[in-house]
């Protein structure tokens, strides 16, 4: 009984931090949706900071899972780096309590929110960065800094789907593979 009330806790939080942020969530609003006494949230945790951090673990897993499904063997580094990042920002971009938290940060620079996101980019940039590291040993790509290399493949994406739909219309995933391919694998000068 005691692993399904800490569920409902948990689901009830992520509904609020995805519906009202992190700022405006209280415990007393947690503990209403999820239809249990505010001293039962703190039989699990210790305060909002470690729910949201549960939360936040929690959602970098899913995330990872995600991106982890659309590895193909049979397909060339390139194509699956491609296929792995499109994935991950579609989680961000889609998810609820990912597109709250970005939101608050932009608007208000919550503390607590911006260490979260920069949680949440340094996982993800480790998890690219071990997938380089991987190609690298095997052969599949040149050697170069994983760490750089992983920044600067995130940072083309965010800005190919993120930021180049402020000003114009969005990019089909072939378009943004066609992008990715031409400035990180085949470069632009002519040969």
């Amino acid at each position: 009984m005691a692993i399904d009330r800490k569920q409902l806790i948990i689901d009830a939080a992520t509904k609020s931090f995805s519906l009202f942020g992190y700022k405006a969530t209280t415990m007393d609003q947690v503990a209403k949706l999820a239809s249990v006494g505010k001293g039962t949230i703190y039989t699990f945790f210790k305060n909002k900071e470690e729910l949201f951090d549960e939360i936040v673990t929690s959602l970098i897993k899913e995330m990872k899972a995600s991106a982890e499904e659309a590895i193909d063997e049979n397909l060339s580094f390139s194509e699956n780096m491609h296929n792995v990042l499109f994935r991950i920002l579609e989680f961000r971009k889609e998810h609820q309590l990912t597109i709250k938290l970005f939101q608050e940060e932009r608007e208000m620079g919550t503390p607590a929110v911006s260490e979260v996101i920069h949680k949440v980019e340094t996982a993800v940039l480790n998890y690219i960065k071990g997938f380089i590291q991987i190609a690298m040993d095997k052969g599949e790509i040149n050697k170069c800094d994983p760490e750089i290399t992983a920044f600067i493949m995130l940072k083309l994406y965010i800005s190919l789907i993120f930021d180049w739909e402020k000003h114009h219309a969005p990019l089909e995933k072939k378009e943004i593979a066609d992008l990715f391919e031409s400035y990180l694998f085949t470069g632009l000068s002519i040969r």
